[in-house]
């Protein structure tokens, strides 16, 4: 079964289809399918915007859609910056804006636990929408440490490696991260059904 994955993100792309490996799923990116859409996210949740996303796919296609949505969540900033994680500092602003206001909003704060969250939508049909959620609890670091993965990644502290994402390799990153916990759950959910 070809399932078209609503992103264009290799790093994304290439998570999900190891996740996918050895079932009868094919995993095709948005432009591999040939699609050129982009679908507004004004959805208050990520799960919400994880739908839409899968929908919109879904209805152009006719074919099983896949998307997810993803952020940080800040306690001490009651949940930001949440579903605007990647526009948090502006509509264009870049990974190293979006770090600087939320280092300058963290500023005195002693409770610094945040999470990334990952919501997953899989639509099979008109009548079937299966979905999934993961989550990695870390803290927020007082300075960028670190030189890989993206985002938010070098002020995300996770304690049991005792370091930032981005200190961690991708490999390692890909087997605990937020995205990584939904697909399996997902995964889990698809055998429970017996789709796979």
């Amino acid at each position: 079964m070809r399932i078209i994955c609503a992103t264009n993100n290799k790093g994304k792309i290439s998570e999900i289809k190891e996740i996918f490996k050895g079932t009868d799923f094919e995993i095709v990116s948005l432009k591999e399918a040939g699609i050129t859409h982009n679908t507004v996210e004004d959805a208050d949740t990520f799960m919400g915007n994880a739908i839409k996303k899968a929908k919109e796919i879904y209805e152009l296609t006719k074919t099983p859609a896949l998307s997810d949505d993803s952020g940080l969540v800040v306690d001490a900033l009651d949940g930001a910056p949440g579903v605007y994680s990647a526009r948090f500092a502006g509509e264009n602003a870049t990974d190293s804006e979006n770090i600087q206001k939320l280092l300058k909003l963290m500023e005195g704060k002693t409770n610094r636990a945040a999470r990334f969250e990952c919501s997953i939508a899989l639509v099979l049909s008109d009548s079937e929408i299966i979905t999934a959620t993961g989550r990695c609890e870390g803290e927020i670091t007082t300075s960028p440490r670190g030189e890989g993965g993206f985002g938010y990644d070098p002020v995300f502290f996770v304690k049991e490696y005792k370091k930032t994402f981005a200190e961690i390799p991708m490999e390692e990153k890909n087997k605990i991260s937020h995205r990584a916990r939904a697909l399996k759950e997902l995964m889990r959910v698809l055998k429970e059904k017996s789709i796979i």
